[in-house]
């Protein structure tokens, strides 16, 4: 069973994380402003359609941190979220192609350098 207090706890964690208000949230997740209003409250729990639309809408929330407090957030994955691409295209664009070289089939290559 979730602990409500503890999840008040991290749903805020998640709200001051993206820099939103409740309401913004609220928008974000697709669910009514009373909704976060009364969950933070603590007036209601948590149903599993709303904890499914924040893992879904915020893919660094763990879903185990978020129901029980167990694991990290925001979460590191081996794979690419939307922030970590976000992140290597940033840097990408700082880097300069400097030489380009082309192998062929027969064993042949052509240099193309940028100078």
């Amino acid at each position: 069973m979730v602990n409500s207090e503890e999840f008040i706890k991290r749903l805020e964690k998640i709200i001051n994380y993206y820099d939103l208000t409740a309401a913004a949230f609220a928008e974000k997740v697709e669910v009514q402003r009373s909704s976060i209003s009364h969950l933070l409250s603590g007036r209601n729990k948590p149903s599993l359609e709303f904890v499914l639309k924040v893992v879904t809408h915020f893919p660094e929330v763990n879903l185990y941190w978020l129901l029980n407090g167990k694991g990290s957030f925001p979460q590191v994955n081996d794979y690419n979220t939307p922030s970590a691409t976000i992140k290597k295209e940033k840097e990408a664009l700082k880097k300069e192609v400097s030489k380009v070289i082309i192998f062929y089939t027969d064993g042949t290559f052509e240099t193309f350098d940028k100078n």
